[in-house]
């Protein structure tokens, strides 16, 4: 897990509405091991901001003036030892969430979700052993996936399509052992082989890439 020595675990908020800012913080920091270290009102600033604050969460708006949160989260994780990115909307269904998640965003969160689900999110995507809302990651990516080209990259085991479609259900490493019989350290593997071979930076990215190559179906 990410965070500090004690396990705390920082966030900044990017949304260009001072009040929306204001209430996640309220809501974040009553769990008493999350702390909000910073605020940025635009994607620029976020980025200036993740730069010298180097947080372990950033709950980052899509709908943004000047640099919107799609682009500043490529920029984001870009950055030396990138922060995972939870990206907050006001829509399940905003075609920018699809394409926030294809940029690296590791969960999604509704901003009518209530106070117990938004320090869920948050120290799920921190952890980044589980998604955020598996279902309506799937759902995302049968509105709005491409045209499929398939899987071009490295050919995946059995074993490992296997661990790669109980990821896609929400699942933890965890209950992936439970459910194969194996240990945790051996799907440990098996998901950081997966990731290698897909190229992707989070256990969300993989679900993306396999739902949109046909590595795993959307129905």
């Amino acid at each position: 897990m990410t965070g500090t020595a004690d396990g705390e675990i920082t966030v900044v908020l990017v949304d260009d509405e001072p009040i929306v800012r204001q209430g996640l913080q309220t809501i974040i920091e009553s769990d008493p091991q999350l702390r909000v270290i910073g605020e940025a009102g635009d994607g620029a600033e976020a980025v200036s901001v993740v730069r010298s604050k180097r947080p372990d969460v950033v709950c980052m708006d899509v709908r943004m003036p000047n640099v919107d949160g799609i682009r500043a989260t490529e920029l984001v994780l870009g950055l030396p030892e990138p922060p995972r990115v939870l990206v907050i909307t006001t829509f399940a269904s905003d075609e920018y969430v699809f394409d926030a998640m294809r940029a690296g965003a590791s969960g999604f969160l509704l901003k009518r979700a209530d106070a117990d689900q938004v320090i869920s999110a948050v120290r799920t995507v921190a952890r980044g052993d589980s998604l955020v809302f598996p279902e309506s990651i799937r759902q995302l990516v049968g509105q709005h996936k491409p045209e499929k080209a398939g899987y071009t990259g490295p050919p995946l085991t059995p074993r490992e399509t296997e661990v790669l479609g109980l990821i896609a259900q929400g699942l933890t490493n965890a209950e992936i052992a439970d459910r194969l019989v194996l240990g945790v350290e051996t799907v440990r593997t098996h998901v950081s082989g997966l990731l290698g071979k897909l190229g992707a930076r989070d256990r969300t990215q993989a679900v993306v890439i396999a739902f949109t190559t046909g590595l795993v179906p959307t129905e």
